[in-house]
């Protein structure tokens, strides 16, 4: 397997939403993206408000700036965080069913090997977990809406609802490593046991 990762002397393009997103050409990604309802509103605005906190009382002008330890806590506070609300399994949890999570692997797969490469992945109840990169020119962009876009429909049409599904956000954060990735496989692997909950697509069955 092509091992392509973060490259600080290459072209980076910081896309600006809620979240920076950071791009390079066909480097591998850990992405994340996750059900409209699978975090209680409240929880999100909380969430929010402790963020820009710690971000004031810690501000920095760049990444690099940050101590192991404080990017240490701030994994801890944020992100770690939001993984065990995904797992907690708020929601309606559409994806628990196995014709919607069909649904999903099939999209995922479709276009493997042509638009983009898979390693892990898998469909969590809630959220979906993927390691990949993008190839032949595409960009993660539109890999993305591509997935969101044409499963949003297709789950839609099933369970008889119209409107968001996706949150428009999307987690995607660029490899850094190799031993990142090896990291990251096995999180995607142990994923559903930590969840306790069985698995309903992913990239091992």
């Amino acid at each position: 397997m092509e091992y392509n990762f973060f490259n600080p002397n290459d072209e980076i393009v910081i896309k600006q939403g809620k979240l920076p997103h950071w791009t390079q050409k066909e480097v591998w990604y850990f992405i994340t993206f996750r059900l409209a309802d699978s975090i209680p509103q409240d929880k999100l605005e909380q969430l929010k408000l402790e963020r820009e906190d710690w971000l004031r009382d810690h501000k920095k002008e760049k990444r690099e700036d940050y101590s192991e330890e404080e990017l240490k806590e701030y994994y801890q506070l944020f992100s770690e965080r939001v993984e065990k609300w995904l797992n907690a399994g708020y929601g309606d949890c559409v994806l628990k069913d196995e014709v919607n999570a069909k649904i999903v692997a099939g999209a995922l797969k479709h276009f493997d090997g042509v638009r983009y490469q898979l390693d892990e992945w898998v469909v969590m109840p809630n959220h979906v977990h993927i390691l990949g990169k993008p190839i032949n020119c595409y960009e993660l962009s539109d890999v993305l809406h591509s997935w969101k876009s044409y499963t949003a429909n297709r789950i839609n049409e099933v369970i008889g609802k119209t409107g968001q599904l996706w949150m428009h956000e999307t987690y995607d954060h660029i490899v850094r490593s190799e031993e990142a990735f090896e990291a990251i496989k096995n999180y995607i692997i142990q994923n559903p046991q930590k969840a306790n909950i069985s698995v309903q697509q992913a990239s091992w069955l």
